[in-house]
């Protein structure tokens, strides 16, 4: 697989926002059918972990995961 390095750079040059990281659990939980109050279950627990996991122990833990 070739990545153009202009596309690659932009895209890794990109700012890590929670708001964009709830809003594509949101959108793939909506997309799954999910319930309302499980949605809302899932974004509170997405609040404590922004607070208490970094960047690089959520990444460790989904290059570990089966997911």
């Amino acid at each position: 697989m070739s990545y153009d390095p202009a596309e690659l750079a932009a895209l890794l040059s990109e700012p890590w926002s929670n708001g964009a990281c709830r809003g594509y659990v949101i959108m793939a939980m909506e997309n799954c059918g999910f319930a309302d109050q499980d949605i809302r279950r899932i974004m509170a627990e997405l609040y404590e972990l922004f607070d208490f996991v970094s960047l690089d122990e959520a990444e460790a833990h989904y290059q570990k995961s089966s997911y």
